[in-house]
């Protein structure tokens, strides 16, 4: 795995949607709703295989629109089966577990690890990941990306956890290449900064 992979994934993408513990039917209406606002790409964490048919529908609402759709929450070997039998194009996780980034690659799936510290981001740098999840973002604050940006300027961070319409841009201004999103999708009065994010251009690599 190489950081093209995530490169072609998020391209020039500011924000990522997840969507987290919803009825399939609603899973896809917001994935929609996600589309529409300019948001291409779509999570859906299986943490529970009864979380498998919203990912699949989502997949196959996706393809209906050229999007692809990842799937998040992805703790073991297995669970990177069912994710790629449902067509993710992508898993996300929010530790850093190398046997499951080994299992995704095997499935010809780039996976995004969790990382809180230096330490863990080294691991993975060391394993050939470079796109990677820090989790919890707002625990961890936009001065932790500025302070890891100087000895490892070669990753690229997807903010993850307690992030909204109205902090995500302080991440991004901070170096983060995606901010990811849940709750905003559904709250109207988010809309337009969240519009307004996905509208900022990504940093030079």
């Amino acid at each position: 795995m190489t950081t093209v992979d995530f490169d072609h994934v998020f391209g020039t993408a500011r924000v990522m949607a997840i969507l987290r513990g919803l009825p399939v039917a609603e899973t896809v209406r917001l994935a929609r709703k996600a589309w529409d606002l300019g948001i291409d790409v779509v999570e859906v964490p299986v943490a529970t295989a009864d979380a498998v048919p919203a990912l699949r529908a989502t997949v196959e609402a996706g393809r209906e629109r050229g999007r692809i759709v990842g799937a998040g929450t992805v703790l073991g070997v297995e669970q990177v089966s069912a994710a790629a039998d449902a067509g993710a194009a992508f898993t996300v996780a929010p530790g850093l577990d190398l046997a499951v980034a080994d299992a995704a690659a095997a499935r010809g799936l780039p996976h995004l690890p969790g990382v809180a510290t230096p330490t863990e981001a080294q691991q993975a740098l060391r394993h050939g990941l470079t796109w990677l999840k820090a989790f919890p973002a707002i625990a961890l604050g936009p001065a932790w990306f500025r302070a890891v940006a100087g000895p490892l300027p070669q990753l690229r961070f997807v903010a993850t956890g307690g992030l909204d319409a109205a902090n995500a841009g302080e991440f991004l201004a901070a170096g983060v290449r995606v901010v990811a999103v849940g709750s905003a999708l559904s709250d109207p009065d988010q809309l337009e900064a969240l519009s307004k994010l996905i509208t900022l251009s990504a940093p030079s690599a």
